[in-house]
């Protein structure tokens, strides 16, 4: 199949949906796992692609969408998004070392082209760099990249969150104390609050997000308790530890 194809490879899956084809697949991986300066990559960024695209396949069972939809040029971009991307500039101190949706998704659909034309037909890769570029704007015109948008805005939300917060935070040279820091100003600031009014399109998802956050806010309140507790208590002489 060449390059000018006006159809691309697609199989259909268990549930009827339109998938990657097993090379295109396999050519991902080989990219996500690849050594880059020395060291394997590792799974990481393979999970992440394929938790990203789990969440897509529920939110089309979810009919969130009516009728049918092509999910190839979803499931190419999710592993486009999880491309080792370069740092536009490094961030401040105690911020997250994640480049913003815009940079990240035009970063991603630039090196989707860089790195697969020739390799995969070009509607999909068109459709795909579509659907990148469509993501972070505040009203995409396609609705597959409405749907896309609100699975990678629900990875900010709960306990996975974290997490992601913790290593990108830790990548940019964050501690625990700059990351617990940056959780209490989120949350003094009302940055959840909007992020779950403005950052969805669809109601399901939000409610999807609304939950999750309770299970991080029960997280953050365990975290800010121990970090507490490793506070010296001042002694009555104004010294920490002992007599002054």
């Amino acid at each position: 199949m060449g390059k000018h194809d006006t159809t691309y490879a697609i199989r259909k899956g268990k549930l009827g949906a339109i998938t990657l084809d097993a090379k295109t697949k396999q050519l991902l991986e080989r990219i996500l796992t690849a050594v880059d300066d020395g060291d394997p990559r590792g799974p990481r960024l393979m999970d992440d692609a394929e938790r990203l695209r789990g969440r897509i396949r529920q939110f089309t069972q979810m009919k969130l969408l009516p009728g049918a939809i092509d999910e190839s040029p979803l499931e190419l971009a999710c592993f486009a998004l999880q491309l080792p991307l370069r740092q536009l500039k490094l961030p401040p101190a105690g911020r997250s070392g994640r480049p913003n949706l815009r940079d990240r998704a035009e970063q991603a659909a630039e090196m989707l082209i860089s790195l697969l034309a020739g390799q995969v037909d070009e509607p999909l890769l068109d459709r795909a760099t579509q659907l990148l570029h469509e993501l972070p704007q505040r009203t995409p015109i396609l609705d597959e990249a409405r749907l896309l948008a609100d699975a990678v805005n629900l990875d900010d939300f709960g306990v996975t969150g974290l997490i992601l917060q913790a290593l990108h935070s830790g990548r940019a040279g964050a501690g625990m104390t700059q990351l617990a820091d940056g959780l209490e100003k989120r949350e003094q600031y009302g940055y959840w609050n909007a992020r779950l009014k403005d950052g969805f399109h669809f109601d399901a998802v939000r409610q999807i997000a609304r939950r999750r956050l309770e299970n991080a806010r029960r997280a953050v309140t365990l975290l800010l308790d121990e970090l507490k507790e490793d506070r010296p208590v001042p002694s009555p002489s104004g010294t920490p530890g002992g007599e002054g």
